[in-house]
C-alpha cells in the first residue's frame, strides 16, 4: 500500500489556480513533481504524450495527467501533485476543477490511480477538493486513500 504522506505533501498542492488550457495544467502538474524531486524534467514531455494518446480526464471534473509506459526511467520516486482550479480548465469537451499529476515508481501508479478514481467517483468529494480553503483540508481527504 502506498503511504499518502510520502507521495503528497503540502508543497505538492496548489490552491485557487487559474489555467487556460489542458497543456498548462499538464505542465504545471509536472513542474510540481519535478520541483519536489519525484521526476525528471523529461517526464513532463511523457505526460503530454499520454494526453495525445488518450485523455487523462476521468470524469467528475477530474483529470489525472501521468506519463506513458516508457517514462519509468524518468520517475525518481512515487509522487502526486494536486492543483485546485475553482473556475475550471478545459480538457477536450470537459472541464476539470481538480488536476492530479501522478508519477508511480515500480507500478505503484496503478494503485494510486485506482485509489484516486474511487475517491473522485463521488462528486461530493471532488466539490470538497474544488472548494477547499486550505491544503490541510485536501491532505485530510486524500489521507483516506492510503
Amino acid at each position: 500500500m502506498v503511504e499518502i504522506e510520502s507521495i503528497l505533501k503540502e508543497e505538492n498542492i496548489l490552491l485557487n489556480t487559474e489555467l487556460k488550457t489542458r497543456n498548462d495544467a499538464i505542465e504545471l502538474s509536472g513542474k510540481i513533481l519535478v520541483e519536489n524531486g519525484y521526476v525528471t524534467e523529461k517526464y513532463i514531455e511523457y505526460m503530454k504524450a499520454r494526453e495525445e494518446l488518450v485523455t487523462t480526464y476521468i470524469g467528475n471534473n477530474v483529470a489525472i495527467p501521468h506519463g506513458v509506459e516508457d517514462s519509468a526511467d524518468e520517475i525518481l520516486k512515487s509522487g502526486i501533485s494536486l492543483i485546485q482550479v475553482p473556475e475550471g480548465v478545459p480538457f477536450g469537451e470537459e472541464i476539470a476543477y481538480v488536476i492530479i499529476g501522478i508519477a508511480g515508481k515500480d507500478g505503484e501508479h496503478l494503485e494510486m490511480l485506482s485509489q484516486i478514481a474511487i475517491l473522485c467517483s463521488d462528486e461530493a468529494n471532488v466539490e470538497k477538493i474544488r472548494h477547499a480553503k486550505t491544503k490541510l483540508e485536501i491532505l485530510e481527504m486524500l489521507g483516506g486513500i492510503a
